[in-house]
């Protein structure tokens, strides 16, 4: 019975490492930063600039990176998240979940000013570069694996095309 519980908690370390290695490599493949990390402070609201009659505000949350131990900021546009409500300023409903010790993975552009990642979110078909990678945000399971990304809401992509 001992050997079977080392082999299910053996089974169950590698899973989440191959899951986090698979979310990596997608990452890459969608030209963005992958950084994996536990919340150090819970989601902020930011105003932000308007487009075409649409607040471009921003959710700010603080996270401690795995992957190197630095803190950094997660800048989140809120168009892109399931929720957002371009009458109301405020935290869509699935950013105001998250909380502190709450594990996230995040895929996007590193800032070259300080310590953050932004671009978390989808980029609406367009070709990734680094500069506009298709970033998400991600709140990891206990075992490790990710869920399905908080933004990835394309209804206001329109507001992002050139006419």
């Amino acid at each position: 019975m001992k050997n079977v519980l080392l082999a299910a908690g053996l089974l169950m370390i590698t899973s989440a490492h191959s899951a986090l290695a698979d979310e990596a490599a997608a990452c890459s493949a969608a030209a963005g930063s992958y950084r994996t990390g536990v919340v150090v402070r819970g989601p902020a609201f930011a105003h932000g600039q308007y487009r075409k009659g649409v607040e471009l505000s921003h959710t700010h949350l603080t996270m401690k990176a795995d992957q190197d131990g630095r803190i950094y900021d997660v800048a989140i546009d809120n168009v892109f998240v399931p929720g957002f409500d371009r009458n109301q300023a405020g935290i869509p409903a699935p950013l105001t979940a998250i909380r502190v010790n709450d594990r996230i993975g995040v895929c996007g552009q590193l800032y070259t000013n300080g310590v953050g990642i932004h671009w978390v979110h989808t980029n609406c078909g367009k070709r990734p570069t680094p500069a506009h990678p298709d970033g998400w945000l991600k709140e990891l399971k206990p075992d490790g694996t990710a869920g399905p990304s908080v933004t990835d809401n394309g209804a206001f992509c329109p507001l992002f095309q050139r006419h």
